[in-house]
């Protein structure tokens, strides 16, 4: 399946010219799907003990941007902290939202269910673990790994439906995030490789998953699906996207420095050290 522009949903772009804002994106803790080697999709599953050890040092981490290494946050309070409505994103959500309160009061928003951030629909992997899906569905993975925009899981859905509801998504979020701030004139002064400006942007936490999350990166960056293998999201992975006058900028990927004290465990810890450090699946 093709993805030029025009396939595209929303004819408008998504970044209004002088915008000055930052996007936090922040995927799930471990969850017991994960544990249990089993996809998982839109499968609801909970959070690991292990996975809400990671929820609470990632809202730390954002509650303190200042703290080396620097995360490029305002240090303001989030305008808005939408989340997938699954139960394992909600309940990262929902430990950010009480870290950045220790910091914000009650400035900060409660936490909101947002559909379009919803993990891709897998179809029929969902709830089988990997092995068995490799075993009865090969050939349909191995098809969805070299052209995930062309092939999906038996069932699944198709990523071009996931952009259309991203893109929707998105347009809602950043035009809070528009309404929230103050725009500059389209000169670009704060584009990448120059200051932002003096006024501290607004910025919204969107709480989600490594699938969706690919997509939410594609769009913002303007590049086709065909990319989506491009960019990995770990468990608790900190993505920092800024706007810089209506130019996107990925200042950060995948920041995973707050799972630091996970790998200082004991003896005997070693697998649930592995598995904080790892993301997998």
């Amino acid at each position: 399946m093709a993805d030029p522009a025009g396939d595209r949903p929303l004819n408008q772009p998504l970044v209004p010219a002088g915008l000055n804002a930052t996007l936090a994106l922040l995927r799930h803790g471990e969850s017991v799907a994960i544990t249990e080697g089993r996809f998982q999709g839109r499968l609801e599953t909970p959070l690991s003990p292990l996975g809400e050890r990671q929820a609470r040092l990632a809202g730390e981490r954002l509650a303190h941007p200042d703290r080396p290494p620097h995360i490029a946050l305002p240090k303001s309070a989030p305008i808005e902290i939408a989340h997938s409505p699954l139960a394992r994103t909600a309940a990262t959500a929902i430990a950010a939202s009480r870290a950045l309160r220790t910091v914000h009061g009650q400035g900060v928003p409660a936490p909101r269910a947002e559909l379009g951030l919803v993990e891709v629909g897998q179809g029929a992997w969902e709830g089988l673990h990997r092995e068995d899906v490799e075993a009865r569905y090969g050939a349909e993975l191995e098809a969805w790994r070299q052209s995930p925009q062309e092939h999906t899981a038996p069932g699944g859905e198709p990523l071009i439906e996931v952009d259309r509801r991203v893109r929707q998504a998105l347009s809602g979020i950043i035009t809070r995030l528009a309404a929230a701030g103050p725009a500059t004139p389209a000169a670009r002064t704060s584009a990448a490789g120059y200051p932002p400006p003096s006024n501290s942007p607004a910025w919204s936490l969107l709480v989600g998953h490594d699938g969706v999350f690919k997509v939410v990166l594609l769009a913002l960056l303007d590049l086709p699906l065909e990319r989506f293998w491009s960019f990995a999201f770990g468990l608790t992975g900190i993505t920092i996207v800024g706007i810089h006058d209506g130019v996107v900028v990925l200042q950060a990927h995948n920041l995973l420095d707050h799972l630091a004290p996970l790998q200082d465990a004991g003896p005997g810890d070693d697998e649930e050290a592995d598995r904080a450090a790892s993301g997998a699946l």
